[in-house]
């Protein structure tokens, strides 16, 4: 539309006060505003925009974005190929080495300056690769970051995404973009490295191959406001290709001792603690436990205590499932590593 068709379309909003049109046809203008360079009349028209509904700002455009634009599903199994979800949690909630936790609140911060920075002709780091081993927090920083960013997290599921007939794979990932690029939000790739695997792999077919390119493409093409995260558990099988399509890329790796110790109170905080329970002793006793292994011992050592009527966790609760998850992770690492 032209800038006379829009603000006709404006005014049509306004007399039939229809808030919600008023709003899409607004920020239609805005941005056509930024693809103009015209940087700081988009600030300010944003800023107008919401001035008395700012703290409401995600809950608008979630809600917009849901009714107006339908889920992509596949073709032939008619699943769902992502998943809109909204969190509400804090830095607070967040046990983290203070390099890792500096590098996600810089990524938070040049989002959140993105006009600031337009004026200069930069542009944030929109686009994260998160590797490390499953339950090291990968899932939970993408929760982190959409919560503090007020932006919904968009999961991509990746097993509705790879179709049985593959031609349609690369159609599913074209409609992933095609709905990411309408509004902002926190777009979360998990396990890319089902269709992001090295291209020179001889056991992979060629259709594969052409997914990895498609996906490759569409990464480069990408121009919207969201903030892009691929995870993975297997940064070694990815295509040498994609890592330089990132930004940042931030490794995520076993908690230390002091972590560990910081994430068991997290995780024990909801129930009442004998006063000779040494959860410093058990920090130091689950060295190569990840956040996730931590937090499955917690809640079962939580649920003993409840299902028995007693209201206070002590040292034979914790010390019982400390056997069982040292049991458990001896297992897993003689058998490659594998979850269980």
């Amino acid at each position: 539309m032209t800038t006379n068709e829009i603000i006709k379309q404006l005014f049509l909003a306004f007399s039939k006060q229809d808030n919600e049109d008023f709003i899409r046809i607004a920020e239609e203008f805005i941005d056509s505003e930024k693809r103009k360079k015209h940087n700081i009349a988009a600030k300010q028209l944003k800023d107008a925009l919401y001035a008395s509904a700012k703290s409401n700002k995600a809950v608008i455009h979630s809600n917009r974005y849901r009714a107006n634009i339908p889920i992509p599903r596949d073709n032939d199994s008619g699943f769902p190929l992502l998943e809109v979800r909204e969190y509400n949690l804090s830095w607070d909630d967040l046990v983290i080495s203070n390099n890792k936790k500096l590098i996600l609140e810089q990524i938070c911060n040049e989002i959140q300056s993105t006009d600031i920075l337009a004026t200069y002709n930069l542009a944030p780091a929109r686009k994260t690769l998160f590797c490390g081993m499953p339950g090291t927090g990968k899932t939970f920083c993408a929760k982190i970051l959409s919560s503090v960013l007020q932006t919904p997290l968009v999961y991509i599921n990746f097993d509705a995404i790879i179709s049985s007939y593959l031609g349609e794979t690369a159609t599913n990932l074209r409609k992933v973009f095609e709905f990411i690029k309408n509004g902002m939000w926190v777009v979360l790739f998990d396990e890319v490295d089902i269709i992001g695997k090295n291209r020179d792999d001889h056991h992979e077919l060629g259709e594969i191959k052409r997914v990895v390119n498609n996906f490759l493409q569409m990464i480069d093409n990408f121009e919207g406001e969201s903030l892009l995260i691929c995870a993975t558990n297997h940064p070694h099988i990815l295509d040498p290709a994609i890592w330089r399509r990132f930004d940042e890329i931030i490794n995520f790796e076993l908690p230390d001792k002091e972590e560990r110790e910081r994430l068991i109170n997290l995780y024990l905080k909801p129930i009442k603690k004998d006063s000779n329970l040494n959860l410093s002793s058990i920090g130091k006793e689950t060295e190569g436990f990840s956040p996730s292994d931590l937090q499955l011992m917690c809640k079962e050592a939580m649920k003993h205590v409840i299902i028995n009527n007693r209201d206070v966790l002590t040292s034979i609760e914790m010390n019982y499932v400390l056997t069982r998850y040292r049991e458990r992770h001896a297992l897993r690492q003689k058998n490659g590593g594998m979850r269980f």
